[in-house]
């Protein structure tokens, strides 16, 4: 039977993700990637996703790297035009390696992520992608919403404000987003600050250049929190299909 097969990235879009899989679906697996670099509250929210789905949670890891740091301190790279290394040697690599040609392969995509959704096809013919989020019309804040009536206690990285459950110390984030980390995670900071001056590179750019985070400016850029609000209709809906 074709598997279909739920990348959950300890997110509230990738749970509901989950969850209607699940409740929709038969010979499905939830799996997550484990980047050695996210917030240790993630295996608590893993575990509740998993009992309110009524399945397991397979976590899969590199074989090559224990998290983001080791990837940029031996391959003394951050991120250029072609994206991030961590994500290709930590993300990537273990995907393509359990993934088979005839799977069903869902992504916690939302409706306000209809166009990444559609770049995702463009550039993974070979991916037959499944949506549900999009099919239901449900954004962030609904998911956000439907995690919460579940009973289930958002992981830390949202309740700080952050809008996605992504590694400590993303070199894909802005310098608003930076700055962030520099409050709420100084020691995260000071690395990142650090290992760009032993590179050689920066994480962040703006219209004029590179910007050093030992040179940032406290108060550059605006990292704006995680909408929150009532649950849409969909949503209401979505809650009704999936209790």
């Amino acid at each position: 039977m074709t598997r279909t097969v739920v990348w959950f990235s300890s997110g509230a879009a990738s749970a509901v993700a989950a969850k209607i899989a699940v409740t929709s679906r038969d010979n499905v697996h939830l799996v997550y990637i484990d980047t050695g670099a996210e917030h240790p509250d993630n295996t608590r929210f893993t575990a509740d996703v998993a009992a309110w789905c009524d399945a397991p949670i397979e976590t899969l890891k590199s074989d090559r790297y224990d998290d983001t740091w080791q990837v940029w301190e031996k391959r003394r790279y951050l991120n250029g035009p072609t994206g991030a290394l961590c994500t290709a040697e930590l993300k990537k690599r273990p995907r393509f390696a359990y993934q088979h040609p005839d799977d069903v392969q869902a992504f916690g995509y939302t409706a306000e992520e209809a166009k990444r959704a559609d770049r995702f096809s463009e550039q993974n013919p070979g991916v037959d992608l499944w949506t549900p989020l999009i099919e239901r019309g449900l954004g962030k804040t609904d998911c956000l919403t439907i995690i919460e009536r579940a009973g289930i206690e958002l992981p830390v990285m949202y309740r700080l404000g952050y809008r996605n459950n992504n590694c400590i110390g993303c070199v894909k984030g802005g310098l608003g987003y930076w700055n962030k980390i520099r409050v709420d995670f100084p020691d995260v900071f000071d690395r990142m600050a650090r290992l760009e001056r032993d590179i050689g590179a920066t994480c962040s750019r703006d219209d004029d250049g590179a910007v050093w985070l030992d040179e940032l400016d406290p108060d550059r850029g605006n990292y704006k929190a995680e909408p929150s609000g009532d649950c849409s209709l969909l949503c209401a809906i979505t809650e009704e299909e999936i209790a």
